[in-house]
């Protein structure tokens, strides 16, 4: 990876890894550390190979102590932001941030600016299959609930503070 490249591994609460791609660090505001990645990314599944390959460019916000990320793409892309529940992200090293995917996810589309609360039954099914703690799903329940009304109210980071970090992939 070049210096400036940033391996992005999200993983399950085995400490399996669930998917993982490379990013560029873009910088840091007072939101967190923003990465982008340009068409053509490739995106791959645990210890697979590509699952598939970005059509839009992307930036990633990696906020700081936080229990979620959250994910922009691009217009004309049907999703404009993506919020992936996880346990608080850890950097290895400059080159790396990891974090542990608790499975519920946010997210606003393209053009109406729907927000929905997605795959609630894979986090019931996880929560079974890991033995989630429940302070781990409480943290989870309560991130979800509050990022439904941030991203709906457009609260910064969700309203158009990404367009900034958008414009230097």
């Amino acid at each position: 990876m070049r210096p400036s490249e940033v391996r992005v591994a999200v993983r399950k609460f085995d400490g399996s890894l669930h998917r993982h791609h490379a990013m560029r660090r873009l910088g840091e505001d007072e939101h967190g550390v923003w990465l982008g990645s340009p068409v053509g990314t490739v995106y791959h599944r645990g210890d697979e190979g590509p699952i598939y390959a970005t059509a839009e460019p992307r930036v990633m916000l990696i906020p700081p102590q936080a229990w979620w990320t959250a994910l922009y793409c691009a217009a004309p892309a049907e999703c404009e932001l993506y919020c992936d529940i996880t346990t608080p992200s850890t950097w290895p090293n400059p080159a790396e941030v990891t974090m542990v995917d608790l499975d519920l996810d946010v997210w606003r589309t393209r053009p109406n600016g729907v927000v929905e609360l997605l795959d609630q039954d894979e986090f019931a099914a996880r929560q079974r299959q890991y033995g989630y703690p429940p302070p781990v799903v409480r943290r989870a329940e309560e991130t979800a609930d509050w990022l439904m009304c941030a991203v709906a109210d457009r609260v910064e980071p969700f309203g158009n503070a990404y367009e900034h970090w958008l414009g230097k992939v």
